[in-house]
């Protein structure tokens, strides 16, 4: 379970981070935790973002006060681009697409996420897409988040009746589909400025049970 390094300064790390573990500990499963590996390996650690814990894929960690402050920067400012990519309930009939739905709580104060009726205080929040292959009860996207909302991608298919397979969230009592065991959502891709000048792309490689999934889709 421990990440997989793809780039390490002195400035920043990056990680893939595996599926099933969580970036910061709760106090109600045990968990194995991001946070608790880098303190043993890097201390003095800065977080910048965080997916969640059955999402796999990419994620940058400052190693100074100077570098987290100049990542979270770009960050707020929606500089960072983000690719994912997903398995999706059904067949999406538009090749392109965009979601432009502001997200607030589903049923007031913390807990599940809503972009179809939420309660609430809203903030903006746009994700586009495009089809990688339509099947006849799923379909695999490549997902570009502009904001950084919590669980915007699961959100946002959510609302147009497309949710992640395997969503315990926002698609309670779902059949697993195409093998997954987990969300089926990978952070592929992380663009940035470095703190020393220069724009730096960091992709994590597809996990087994993607590429198993890219398979039976194609069936």
């Amino acid at each position: 379970m421990d990440p997989e390094i793809l780039y390490v300064d002195d400035d920043l790390l990056v990680i893939n981070k595996p599926a099933g573990v969580i970036v910061h500990p709760d106090k109600t499963h045990d968990y194995p935790a991001l946070t608790e590996w880098l303190e043993k390996k890097y201390p003095g650690f800065h977080l910048v973002h965080r997916i969640d814990r059955e999402t796999s894929g990419v994620l940058v960690v400052a190693r100074t006060e100077k570098a987290f402050e100049f990542l979270k920067s770009q960050f707020q400012n929606r500089e960072i681009k983000k690719t994912y990519r997903a398995f999706v309930y059904g067949a999406l009939k538009a090749e392109r697409g965009v979601i432009d739905k502001p997200i607030g709580s589903a049923r007031g104060g913390k807990g599940p996420r809503s972009a179809h009726l939420p309660h609430g205080a809203t903030r903006d929040a746009l994700t586009t897409y495009r089809v990688i292959q339509n099947g006849s009860d799923a379909a695999y996207v490549e997902v570009f988040p502009k904001t950084g909302r919590t669980h915007q991608i699961r959100v946002h298919f959510s609302a147009i009746q497309h949710p992640i397979i395997c969503d315990p969230l926002y698609a309670p009592g779902r059949p697993k589909l195409l093998g997954f065991e987990r969300l089926a959502l990978h952070a592929l891709s992380l663009t940035f400025t470095h703190p020393q000048g220069r724009e730096m792309t960091f992709e994590a490689p597809l996990p087994a049970d993607f590429i198993a999934a890219e398979a039976r889709l194609r069936g």
